[in-house]
C-alpha cells in the first residue's frame, strides 16, 4: 500500500504575496471580487511593479469594479502630450490603486495636445476628467530648432513653445472643468553634449532653466493648473530618456521617469478626490531618536550628537517643517508618559518640542489602539493618519486592525527615515490656505475644548460657557481656495459630496443666480477660521441648497443650526417661498442623513421618510438622493448659547 507523504516546511509554498498575488487573483477570475485587498498587495511596491500591476488592473472594466464595491472611489484621466505615452496608462493605474482609487484613463491621438487644448469641441473638453495630464518632453524643442543650432535658435524656439503652452494654459482655465497637469521638460545630456564650449553649454542650460521657471510660474496664475516639476526626479538618479525608445517608438519620457510622474499625478490626484491625509502620527524610540528610553534614559538617546544623533536631528527637521504646513503633528509610544514628556520639553538638542504635536499619547496599550482613540478625540476618520514606525510588528499590527491608515515603515538606519517619509505624498495639496497653517493651533485649541467639556455635568452648561460665536456671510474672491478645499477634504458632513476644484467656486460666485455662504466660528478658546459653507442657487421662487459642509472640528455646537437659520431668514426676506436641500449618500456623510428633517424640512411627495438609524447605503448613492422642502413658515431659531451675526448683500448686517 502506496501513502501520500505528509508535507513538510520544504514542500509546500509560500502563499503569494504583493504583484504575484494580484497576478494569482487575476488567473483565478477573482480579481474584481477581491479588489479592496489591492491596496495592501500593493503597499510596498516598486515603481517598476507598480507598472505592471497597473497593466493587469487596466485591463478591468471600471464600472464592473464599482458594481461589485461601490464605495471604491474613481479617477477619470485624459493623457495628452507629445511622443508616444502608453507607458504611462499603466503606471498611472498601479499607483492609483495603490492607493485605493480606481483609474478611468482616456488617451488621445498621439501629438495631439495643441488641438486638444485649443479647441473647447475636444475630446479632451468632452470628457470632463478630473485631472489632464499634458506629458511633454526636449523634443518638442528640438525637433523644430534649425541644423546647425545654437543656444539662441533653442531659446527662440523655447520661447515660443512656453508662450504657446501658456495659451492653452489659459484657455483650459477658462474651459474646462478639472486640473490641467503640465510638467518641466528635462534637458536631456545627448543635446547639451553637442556644444563643444562650455561656455555654449551654460548658455544652454541657463535658458533652458529660464524656460521651465516660466513654466512653472503658469500655475500661479491659474489656479486649475499644476506644474510637476521633474528636476528633482532625474536629480535622484532616474534617467530622462532610453534611446532605441525614443528613436524607435517615439517614446521620448522613459519609463522610470514616466512611473515616477505617475506616482506624482496620483499624489495629486488623492487631492482632487479628498484622500489628503491631516495627521503624522509618529513613534519615538529609534524613529525620532535612536535608542530606548526606558533604557537609555534622557542622556543615552541619540539625538543631536555624533553622525546617529544628526540622523535624527535631519528626520524631525523634516517632520517640523511638515508640521508647520497644516500637517498635524503627534506621537504615539509604548513608554511611561513621565519620562517622554521631559524629554520632549528637557532634552537640549531635541528639534521637535511638545508644543509641535497636538497630543502625545504614552503608554503600554496596543499601538492602534490609541491610533481608534486618538482619531475619535479630534473627531477626525482613521483614513486620514499616516502612522511611521521602525518596529514591523507593530506596523503590521496597525495595518491588520487599522487598514485605512497609511503605514511608512521605517527601519535601523536613519539617515533613510527622510526619504521613506516622503517618498509618498501623503500630504500633498494643491495650495496651502491660511486655515492650513493655523491648523495645530486650533485642533490643539480642540483638545482644550474636550478636556473643558469633561469639567460639566452637562451639555448645556459646557455650551453656555463655551462662548460659541458664528459669522455667514457671502463667500469673496479671497475664499475661493478655501470653499474648494472644504469641498474636497469634508467628508462627514459635506451633504452630496460634490467635489469642487476652485474655477468650479469662481464660477458660482460670479453667478448672479447662485449664493455661496462662507461660515466662520470662534470661542473662548480662539478663532476656528473658515469652518464651513453653504452652496445655493434660485430657481425661480426658491432657493436650492445644493450642498452644505461643516468642518468635523466643530460638530455639536449648534454651528450648523444657527448657520440654516440664518440661510432660512435670508430666503424668506428675499422672497423666496420654499428652500430646497439634498442629501446624497456616502460611505461617511451618514451622521447628516437627518440633517434637514431635524430643522423642520419635510421629505418632496413620493420619497420615504428619513430617520437618522436608516442605514446608509453607499452602493445607491445616485437612487438614495434625497430632497426635502421647507415652507419659510416655523424657522428653527438660533441657539440661545450662540451669538450669531449674518451680513448678506443688500440687507444690514445682523
Amino acid at each position: 500500500m502506496t501513502t501520500t507523504p505528509s508535507p513538510t516546511a520544504e514542500s509546500v509554498s509560500p502563499a503569494p504575496t504583493g504583484v504575484d498575488a494580484l497576478l494569482a487573483l487575476h488567473r483565478a477570475d477573482r480579481l474584481i471580487a477581491r479588489y479592496p485587498t489591492v491596496r495592501e498587495l500593493l503597499t510596498d511596491a516598486t515603481p517598476a511593479e507598480l507598472a505592471r500591476a497597473g497593466v493587469l488592473l487596466s485591463r478591468l472594466e471600471p464600472d464592473a469594479v464599482l458594481a461589485a464595491h461601490p464605495g471604491v472611489r474613481t479617477v477619470s484621466v485624459t493623457i495628452t502630450g507629445h511622443g508616444t505615452l502608453s507607458a504611462l496608462t499603466g503606471a498611472l493605474t498601479g499607483e492609483l490603486a495603490r492607493h485605493g482609487l480606481v483609474s478611468r484613463p482616456q488617451v488621445t491621438d498621439f501629438d495631439s495636445y495643441v488641438f486638444e487644448l485649443s479647441d473647447p469641441e475636444s475630446s479632451l473638453y468632452a470628457a470632463k476628467a478630473d485631472l489632464v495630464l499634458c506629458v511633454l518632453d526636449a523634443s518638442v524643442v528640438f525637433d523644430e530648432v534649425p541644423l546647425p543650432w545654437t543656444p539662441a535658435d533653442v531659446e527662440q524656439v523655447l520661447s515660443a513653445k512656453v508662450g504657446l503652452l501658456e495659451q492653452l494654459a489659459a484657455r483650459y482655465a477658462g474651459t474646462g472643468t478639472g486640473t490641467l497637469v503640465l510638467n518641466t521638460l528635462p534637458l536631456p545630456r545627448a543635446h547639451s553634449a553637442q556644444l563643444v564650449d562650455h561656455r555654449s553649454r551654460a548658455r544652454l542650460g541657463a535658458v533652458w532653466r529660464e524656460a521651465n521657471a516660466r513654466l512653472l510660474r503658469i500655475a500661479d496664475a491659474h489656479a486649475s493648473v499644476v506644474v510637476l516639476d521633474l528636476d528633482p526626479l532625474l536629480a535622484d538618479g532616474i534617467v530622462a530618456t532610453e534611446p532605441r525608445l525614443h528613436v524607435y517608438a517615439k517614446a521620448h519620457l522613459s519609463a522610470e521617469l514616466l512611473a515616477g510622474y505617475a506616482r506624482e499625478a496620483a499624489h495629486l490626484a488623492n487631492n482632487v478626490v479628498g484622500r489628503t491625509r491631516k495627521v503624522l502620527v509618529l513613534d519615538l524610540d529609534n524613529t525620532l531618536w535612536g535608542g530606548v528610553l526606558g533604557d537609555d534614559g534622557i542622556e543615552g538617546i541619540e539625538v543631536g550628537a555624533g553622525y546617529r544623533g544628526e540622523a535624527f536631528t535631519a528626520f524631525q527637521r523634516v517632520v517640523k517643517q511638515l508640521g508647520a504646513q497644516g500637517v498635524l503633528l503627534a506621537a504615539v509610544s509604548k513608554n511611561d508618559p513621565d519620562p517622554v514628556r521631559e524629554a520632549l520639553r528637557e532634552h537640549p538638542r531635541m528639534t521637535l518640542r511638545e508644543d509641535d504635536f497636538v497630543r502625545v499619547v504614552a503608554n503600554w496599550a496596543p499601538k492602534h489602539e490609541n491610533l481608534a482613540e486618538l482619531a475619535a478625540s479630534l473627531n477626525l476618520g482613521v483614513d486620514a493618519f499616516v502612522f511611521v514606525d521602525d518596529s514591523p510588528y507593530e506596523c503590521g499590527l496597525v495595518r491588520r486592525e487599522l487598514p485605512e491608515v497609511a503605514v511608512v515603515r521605517l527601519d535601523e538606519e536613519p539617515a533613510l527615515h527622510p526619504g521613506r517619509l516622503l517618498a509618498d505624498g501623503w500630504f500633498d495639496t494643491r495650495e496651502l490656505t491660511t486655515e492650513d497653517r493655523a491648523r495645530t493651533s486650533r485642533y490643539r485649541d480642540e483638545l482644550d475644548r474636550r478636556d473643558f467639556l469633561d469639567s460639566f455635568t452637562s451639555l448645556d452648561d459646557y455650551l453656555n460657557e463655551l462662548g460659541v460665536t458664528v459669522r455667514v456671510a457671502p463667500a469673496g474672491p479671497d475664499d475661493t481656495s478655501r470653499v474648494s478645499q472644504l469641498t474636497l477634504r469634508t467628508n462627514q458632513f459635506n451633504l452630496t459630496t460634490e467635489r469642487l476644484q476652485q474655477p468650479a467656486v469662481r464660477a458660482l460666485l460670479a453667478d448672479p443666480d447662485a449664493l455661496v455662504l462662507t461660515i466662520h466660528t470662534a470661542d473662548r478658546f480662539g478663532d476656528n477660521g473658515l469652518v464651513g459653507a453653504i452652496l445655493a442657487h434660485r430657481r425661480d421662487d426658491a432657493l436650492h441648497v445644493d450642498n452644505m459642509l461643516l468642518s468635523c472640528r466643530v460638530f455639536a455646537r449648534g454651528v450648523e443650526q444657527s448657520a440654516l437659520s440664518a440661510l432660512l431668514r435670508h430666503a424668506r426676506a428675499t422672497g423666496a417661498e420654499a428652500v430646497y436641500g439634498t442629501y446624497r449618500a456616502s460611505a461617511k456623510n451618514g451622521k447628516v442623513r437627518d440633517l434637514y428633517p431635524r430643522y423642520g424640512f419635510v421629505p418632496v411627495p413620493g420619497q420615504p421618510a428619513v430617520s437618522g438609524a436608516d442605514p446608509v447605503d453607499p452602493a445607491a448613492a445616485d437612487e438614495d438622493a434625497l430632497t426635502f422642502r421647507h415652507d419659510l413658515v416655523d424657522i428653527v431659531p438660533v441657539p440661545g448659547h450662540v451669538a450669531l451675526t449674518e451680513t448678506f448683500e443688500g440687507e444690514p448686517e445682523r
